[in-house]
């Protein structure tokens, strides 16, 4: 039987998975942070909490602001490149991403930069681009002035400024350049390929040190497409692909058996790739797809 706490509590979850993963960078960890906040949520009573959907977001920051400092060590330690963890976003997970500014907003590629900032300007940042949350909310939520909250805000911005402005095309128009990428590479099209890619395109890769990966990005149209086109020989050539919404965005997917065994998500500027993250460390997999899963 559902208790009203549990209701409650319902109402502000996905609102609250999307404020940890932003936070994480993880989609596991976010949902343990989560479940942590419930626990606290149900330990304190409904009658206690007055305004519930604040209380919350406060407790949920603060559980992952704590997370941040052991993630960095093991990030210190991590196997070749570090890629935050992929999530499904067609069915809602992260909140509404109706504009291209709002899907921009949760892609790989700023979760990356994401990482620049320290614990608390990553907080600060999120809470304010992500859920709107005034200066006066955000230094409520981390015992700040507002003085301090404009401050790291503005440091924040300045440290994930892209050099070059990231503008997403429409999905549409994304989904059919995943089709046309993966067509040329498994047909070894050399100059279908070069349409697609930047000049200075960059191919990250996160095995982990669980499975085969590069350990280094690759730079460079030249150089990424003969990694494409020996990859597709070596490795890709039992594969299914599929391309599904990650991220804000449409990803390329690829199968063995059933089982989901990379995620590559695309970074588009000027209507060809600049750069392509692919994640493959099995850890990194299991929540997206169990998500695929369901749906």
């Amino acid at each position: 039987m559902t208790t009203p706490i549990a209701e409650e509590f319902e109402r502000h979850r996905s609102r609250l998975f999307g404020l940890a993963y932003r936070m994480l960078g993880s989609a596991e960890e976010a949902e343990d942070t989560v479940q942590d906040a419930y626990l606290r949520f149900s330990g304190a009573g409904r009658a206690a909490v007055e305004h519930p959907g604040a209380w919350l977001a406060k407790v949920v920051t603060n559980l992952c602001l704590n997370r941040l400092a052991s993630a960095r060590a093991r990030r210190e330690q991590y196997v070749g490149p570090w890629l935050p963890e992929p999530v499904v976003t067609s069915d809602g997970s992260l909140g509404p991403l109706e504009s291209a500014e709002q899907r921009d907003a949760v892609s790989l590629a700023l979760l990356v930069l994401l990482e620049r900032l320290t614990p608390t300007e990553r907080a600060v940042y999120v809470l304010r681009e992500a859920f709107a949350y005034g200066h006066r909310e955000i230094a409520d939520v981390l015992d700040l002035t507002e003085a301090n909250s404009r401050q790291l805000y503005r440091r924040a911005a300045q440290r994930v400024a892209s050099p070059q402005a990231r503008f997403t095309p429409a999905p549409a128009a994304r989904a059919g350049l995943v089709t046309s990428f993966i067509t040329a590479a498994r047909e070894g099209d050399m100059a279908g390929l070069e349409k697609l890619l930047a000049a200075e395109v960059t191919w990250t890769s996160d095995g982990g040190g669980k499975v085969s990966a590069a350990r280094r990005p690759i730079e460079g149209r030249a150089k990424v497409m003969r990694f494409l086109v020996g990859g597709v020989e070596r490795f890709a050539a039992g594969l299914d692909f599929t391309v599904a919404e990650i991220n804000g965005g449409a990803a390329l997917l690829g199968w063995a058996g059933g089982r989901l065994v990379g995620v590559v998500a695309f970074e588009v500027r000027d209507g060809v790739i600049a750069h392509a993250r692919a994640v493959m460390n099995p850890d990194k997999l299991e929540f997206v797809e169990r998500r695929l899963a369901r749906a």
